[in-house]
C-alpha cells in the first residue's frame, strides 16, 4: 500500500477563495473611489470661496475711489459645467474695471448685482461641479448700513431677501462668504 504524503501535493487557493478576496478588493476600491470623488468636488469649492473675497475687496476699493459699485453680467459666459471654462464674454470688462481678473479657467460662473443706487452689492459664484445639474451658489451680500436684504443676483441665487446661510442666524450673515441655500456647499455632496 502507497502513503501519499502532504508534502508531494500541490496546495493553491480554491476558486471560492480567490471570488472572496477579488470581492473584497472590489468593496475597497468602489469605497475609496466615492470617497476621492467627493473630496475632489469639495476642494473646488475654494475657488469660489477666493474668488468672492477677492472681489468683494475689489468692488470695496472701487467704491472708495468712484463711491458707487458696478455691477457685472455673469462670466464665463454659459451655462456652469463641470468642465473648466476660460474667463471671457459676459461681464468680463466690467470685473477688469473694478480690477478682479482671475488665474486661469474656472469652475464657477460669477456676477455682481448692484441695487438701483449702487449703494450694495451681492457677488455671486455658481457652479455644477459634479455634472448633476444641481448648481452650488455662493454669494458675497453687502447691503446698505441698517438694510435686511441683499440685491437680487443675475445668476438667480437664493440670497435674495437675506444674507449667506449660517445655522446660528435665521437671516442669514452679510459681508462674509457663505453658501446661500442649506443644500450648497459641502452638505450638496
Amino acid at each position: 500500500m502507497r502513503v501519499r504524503s502532504l508534502a508531494g501535493r500541490r496546495r493553491g487557493f480554491t476558486l471560492i477563495e480567490l471570488m472572496i478576496v477579488v470581492a473584497i478588493i472590489g468593496i475597497l476600491a468602489a469605497t475609496g473611489i466615492a470617497n476621492f470623488r467627493q473630496f475632489q468636488t469639495r476642494s473646488k469649492l475654494v475657488e469660489a470661496r477666493g474668488n468672492l473675497k477677492a472681489m468683494a475687496t475689489a468692488e470695496n476699493a472701487y467704491y472708495a475711489e468712484q463711491g458707487a459699485y458696478l455691477a457685472a453680467a455673469a462670466t464665463p459666459a454659459g451655462a456652469p459645467s463641470p468642465v473648466k471654462q476660460a474667463w471671457a464674454g459676459g461681464g468680463a470688462a466690467s470685473f477688469d474695471t473694478i480690477g478682479f481678473i482671475p488665474e486661469g479657467s474656472l469652475f464657477f460662473q460669477y456676477a455682481i448685482d448692484i441695487n438701483g443706487t449702487a449703494t450694495d452689492f451681492t457677488a455671486a459664484a455658481l457652479g455644477d461641479l459634479d455634472g448633476d445639474g444641481i448648481f452650488s451658489d455662493f454669494a458675497y451680500v453687502h447691503p446698505v448700513p441698517g438694510a435686511t436684504s441683499g440685491s437680487a443676483s443675475s445668476l438667480a441665487l437664493a440670497c435674495l431677501g437675506g444674507g449667506v446661510i449660517d445655522p446660528a442666524q435665521p437671516l442669514g450673515v452679510f459681508n462674509v462668504v457663505g453658501p446661500c441655500a442649506a443644500v450648497d456647499g459641502r452638505s450638496e455632496f
